[in-house]
């Protein structure tokens, strides 16, 4: 009898008859909720065969791909319940949430309370069965001839396109789908969810971040958001664009100029209303706004300023940076290093002393941090509010209302950008607002800064962590939303991020993640750069700006 080592990611050494799973070797391992493996980087499932020596790392929720596996694995999980407890029922998976997404239930009538309670208990059946969830290894023809037989066009053109010599579709129970994604060898690692039911046939379902140490959080209610996905959806309905594949339709027919235009119209109308509903109100002065990196904060605070100056306004842009306090005062986190992202790093009494002389009629200085000497210094000119003047207040905590507690509310707007991009891959599968965010930022600073790929991917997840303090927990404090995606951006951006990924190596700890991008990408075709007009937010990112 042949047997293997496998070195765990405690560096314990186990023995194991050759050919065992690794997923019975899993249960060896003190984690919870285990997904999946790495080999030297790379990603595997665990319905693979030990056949060698090997040093091999679990991964569950924790890690940023285990996590994506866990979502794909729950969506088909909730798939095959609701369709065991509602017969002829659907769902489309719509976009994600703060710590979950949003699923909309397609079937004859509205479900209850109790009809949700339903799918869960089935859900829970499920994983206490702990069904596996069987991996079919099929040729691309047959996966397109599958999903043309049951209608599923868009599924069956994205697989078209993808162009793997194999396609892994999944079977649970006996539904078949594909995910793009791995997925767990059984549904018993699905332990953790939660369901939470909005009404009218939209549910939540929650879920471990990587964050969360395996927990379900908390659900926090983003209304305005899950309305700005609304929005952007139906209105690319209306032109027959929901899919990726029907982006991709009108770049090989030449009509995708056409759409770009339209895209480009509508986010500046959007901008325009935002600075009519502003305009109308005659009490507001300061205009805070905040939104995750890679949102398009300079851009859309720059498009603001131009319609207020189109509106008789004097718009003054002012950044919270500039009110940094002093490098020396500067408070450290529990490394000893200085914090930068905290509240406290700023100098709040000076910043609210500031807008409140502003309002008293009073000339003042703004402040003007030197980032090389980490002092404050001012600029020469003063500035002194009139009835036209409108302050556009940019930063990291332009939400939280710590930041101007000494203001009255009748004299301040705040707005939250983020890139909601609505358009879906397929029913089961939307394009994720935290990928664009990233491919986003690959590309700036690739082109702003010389970062390579590996090391915007290793700074990423420490500029999550600050948005998950900072940013979020204020979003609904904001009087509106800006939605600043484009939908045709992603084909764009694969032109400048697809060699930038191809380029990162095996050895890379980023490798699975780079990879994961790319195939990614593979749905969507190529759009060339000059298609983009010179005023686009995306040229925040690609560059080519007219005052670049």
């Amino acid at each position: 009898m042949d047997i293997v080592k496998v070195t765990f990611n405690d560096n314990t050494v186990h023995e194991y008859r050759k050919g065992t799973l690794f997923y019975d070797a899993s249960k060896d391992f003190d984690m919870e909720n285990i997904v999946g493996y790495k080999i030297n980087n790379e990603v595997f499932s665990l319905d693979n065969k030990i056949l060698e020596d090997v040093k091999i790392d679990f991964i569950n929720t924790e890690d940023l791909i285990g996590n994506r596996i866990y979502k794909a694995g729950l969506k088909f999980l909730f798939l095959v319940a609701l369709q065991e407890v509602f017969n002829g029922f659907d769902v489309s998976f719509e976009h994600s949430v703060p710590r979950g997404m949003l699923g909309i239930i397609e079937g004859s009538r509205i479900l209850t309370q109790e009809d949700i309670s339903l799918i869960k208990e089935k859900m829970c059946k499920i994983i206490n069965d702990n069904e596996i969830i069987t991996k079919l290894n099929v040729s691309p023809k047959d996966a397109i001839k599958y999903y043309r037989d049951k209608n599923e066009y868009e599924k069956a053109n994205n697989i078209q396109n993808i162009s793997d010599k194999v396609i892994n579709l999944y079977k649970l129970k006996n539904k078949l789908n594909y995910f793009y994604s791995l997925m767990p060898y059984s549904t018993g690692a699905l332990s953790k969810f939660e369901l939470v039911y909005l009404g009218n046939n939209k549910v939540i379902l929650l879920f471990p971040t990587t964050r969360s140490h395996g927990n379900v959080p908390e659900y926090v209610h983003y209304d305005k958001i899950i309305e700005s996905f609304a929005n952007g959806k139906k209105w690319l309905e209306n032109l027959n664009m929901p899919y990726v594949t029907d982006l991709n339709k009108d770049v090989g027919n030449g009509k995708i100029i056409n759409f770009i235009k339209s895209s480009e119209l509508m986010f500046n109308l959007n901008i325009a209303d935002v600075a009519k509903e502003i305009e109308r109100n005659k009490d507001i002065k300061f205009i805070l706004i905040a939104g995750p990196s890679s949102s398009g904060k300079t851009t859309t605070t720059s498009r603001l300023a131009s319609y207020f100056e189109a509106l008789g306004y004097n718009p003054i842009n002012v950044s919270l940076d500039d009110y940094f306090v002093n490098r020396d005062d500067t408070p450290k986190d529990e490394n000893g290093k200085f914090d930068f992202e905290c509240l406290e790093a700023l100098d709040v009494k000076l910043f609210n002393e500031n807008l409140g002389k502003l309002l008293a009629g009073e000339s003042i200085k703004f402040p003007k941090y030197n980032f090389m000497t980490g002092l404050r210094e001012y600029y020469k000119g003063e500035v002194k509010m009139t009835d036209k003047s409108i302050f556009l207040i940019e930063g990291l905590h332009a939400l939280n209302d710590e930041l101007t507690k000494d203001v009255d509310d009748k004299y301040k707007y705040k707005i939250y950008l983020s890139p909601f991009i609505p358009l879906s891959i397929d029913k089961y599968n939307y394009v994720s607002t935290l990928d664009l965010r990233l491919l986003r930022r690959i590309v700036r600073d690739n082109r702003t800064r010389g970062y390579d790929v590996i090391k915007t991917i290793d700074n990423w997840q420490s500029v999550r962590n600050g948005e998950e303090k900072y940013i979020f927990p204020y979003i609904h404090q904001a009087n509106t939303i800006v939605n600043t995606a484009l939908p045709y951006e992603v084909g764009v951006l694969k032109v400048y991020v697809e060699p930038l990924l191809l380029s990162v190596s095996v050895d890379s700890i980023y490798y699975e993640e780079a990879r994961r991008l790319v195939d990614f990408l593979k749905q969507f075709f190529p759009i060339p750069g000059e298609y983009v007009n010179d005023e686009s937010i995306l040229r925040e990112f690609i560059g080519g700006r007219y005052n670049d």
